[in-house]
């Protein structure tokens, strides 16, 4: 999400006749965009705003800029503005449409700008400078009302808002006509959609639609919240091909009893219920998942409850986070939190249980055909390119530039950790 709401603002500066700089030196405006899931992103971003402050003392007319998440938690907004005079323009997420205003104010009068509103209107009209193709990224939705214990989403992107699905369906086409072969469905719960709207539509039907009329070779879609996970969603990606067979749906803990403490609103149970269904109505499904180890009041019962859940279900990729207090949260404040040292004994156990199971999930491709959207040169292997499969394992490759953006069938020939490696089937058009 963030890296496609750094897109819109390099949208905007375009816009207003900016160009982005070769490197950092170069540049007559510096814009950090923030987030703030993580606790440790707070002092990243304090570090490197500091290192700025000789660059602005040997060029005054340098600008400097910070927006994004954490600008939306109003004491992080002040304290980087007393803690940094030379900062130009400080702004949250929903603001982001008034840039040219704030770069204005800055330029021509000289005025220090401090932007955090609580809530805006989805900007669906913003520009985006996007990446060049294959891959491209479009939001649905915007916000969260799930307000887990632990995140602090909804407070800083607000309540969930939709946008209308024909505007979905206007972008989406834009992008496939100007040659994006894949377009990555975007909202902090995409099964919410259409919650507010005029028109009745859910996910599955915008998703259906999404399928039948843009033109669009491939679609994914996060992140899918496991209680709202329908079998309606299920059965439409069973329905169409050019829906990828991946699917994240973060677990979060195996433990039914910290799943309550972290107001998730399903038991173990329920998610495991979830999977089966999963993998009968879409067998060779690729799932991934976000584990976090450490909660307040997470014993040792809780956490092997987590990697029994693991070994049971074993999840093609997890993104795995220790417990990190954010402030304005309701975990901040729960008795039983966890000493930093069993935190980390924790997470280390976790990381190489899904690691061993994430390297067999690779190896069972080892001797198969699949057809890869080639999206890069592989910044590993000379002379090799990189894409992923259907299901989103990433393939390594030999092959040239001029094959970005195509469909290549590869035989997988050696499996790693977390890269699979093939060679390119010439001649042959399926995988």
């Amino acid at each position: 999400m963030n890296a496609h709401d750094s897109e819109r603002l390099a949208g905007i500066l375009a816009s207003v006749g900016f160009a982005p700089a070769e490197e950092m030196g170069q540049a007559d405006l510096i814009l950090f965009n923030t987030c703030c899931v993580r606790d440790n992103a707070e002092k990243k971003l304090f570090g490197n705003v500091g290192k700025l402050k000789q660059k602005k003392r040997q060029n005054k007319k340098l600008l400097v800029g910070v927006c994004g998440c954490m600008m939306q938690q109003a004491d992080v907004a002040e304290k980087l503005a007393d803690t940094f005079p030379f900062v130009n323009i400080i702004f949250g997420t929903h603001n982001m449409a008034a840039l040219p205003e704030m770069l204005y104010a800055a330029i021509f009068l000289g005025e220090r700008t401090l932007a955090v509103s609580d809530q805006e209107d989805l900007p669906d009209e913003t520009p985006a400078l996007r990446a060049k193709p294959p891959l491209s990224a479009v939001n649905i939705m915007q916000g969260c009302d799930n307000f887990c214990s632990y995140c602090i989403v909804p407070y800083v992107r607000g309540r969930e808002r939709s946008r209308s699905s024909e505007e979905i369906l206007r972008e989406v086409r834009g992008l496939a006509k100007a040659g994006y072969q894949e377009v990555m469905l975007l909202g902090q719960n995409v099964n919410s959609y259409g919650k507010g709207l005029a028109e009745n539509i859910d996910f599955a039907g915008l998703l259906e639609r999404v399928a039948e009329e843009t033109g669009m070779k491939r679609i994914r879609f996060m992140t899918s919240h496991p209680k709202d996970a329908s079998q309606r969603m299920l059965d439409v990606m069973a329905r169409h091909e050019n829906i990828c067979r991946q699917l994240h749906l973060p677990v979060q803990s195996g433990s039914s009893r910290i799943l309550r403490l972290m107001n998730r609103r399903y038991t173990r149970e329920d998610y495991l219920e979830l999977i089966r269904r999963v993998r009968e109505t879409l067998p060779g499904m690729t799932l991934s998942t976000d584990i976090i180890v450490g909660f307040p009041g997470e014993t040792e019962e809780d956490y092997q409850d987590t990697l029994s859940l693991v070994r049971e279900v074993r999840f093609d990729a997890a993104y795995t986070f220790v417990y990190s207090i954010r402030r304005g949260t309701r975990a901040a404040a729960m008795e039983g939190q966890i000493d930093e040292k069993e935190k980390q004994r924790r997470i280390v156990g976790l990381v190489d249980l899904q690691g061993q199971i994430t390297y067999e999930s690779n190896l069972a491709h080892v001797g198969r055909r699949e057809l890869v959207l080639v999206e890069d040169e592989s910044r590993r292997d000379a002379g090799h390119v990189c894409g992923r499969t259907d299901g989103g394992k990433m393939v390594n490759f030999p092959g040239e530039p001029s094959l970005i953006g195509q469909f290549m069938p590869v035989e997988i020939t050696q499996a790693k950790k977390t890269t699979l490696y093939g060679r390119r089937i010439d001649g042959d058009t399926q995988a």
